[in-house]
């Protein structure tokens, strides 16, 4: 399990103070997956009702806020698959 990954983990959480109330998947390439739900956020590879997925790079950077997530997502550097409505609600949480 890599450092990033459960660093990414610990930032969502302190993000998400009030939970998420769906389910998301970050896949992040060469590293991993973070799981996100009521629970909050660990790392682990599980179904999921929208799965983003991103370089490291472009994660940290929207976890650190220097980037929109719709912004990583229309320049393509952020996929979406699964449920849009959801990924919406995420990104609201996390600009």
């Amino acid at each position: 399990m890599s450092d990033f990954l459960e660093k990414a983990a610990a930032e969502l959480n302190a993000k998400l103070k009030g939970g998420y109330d769906g389910s998301a998947k970050f896949l992040i390439a060469d590293e991993g997956a973070i799981m996100l739900d009521s629970n909050g956020a660990r790392v682990a590879d599980e179904e999921a009702d929208v799965t983003l997925s991103a370089d490291a790079e472009t994660f940290q950077a929207i976890f650190d806020g220097e980037m929109n997530p719709t912004g990583a997502f229309m320049s393509g550097k952020l996929t979406v698959d699964g449920d849009m409505g959801q990924a919406m609600k995420l990104a609201s949480v996390l600009a």
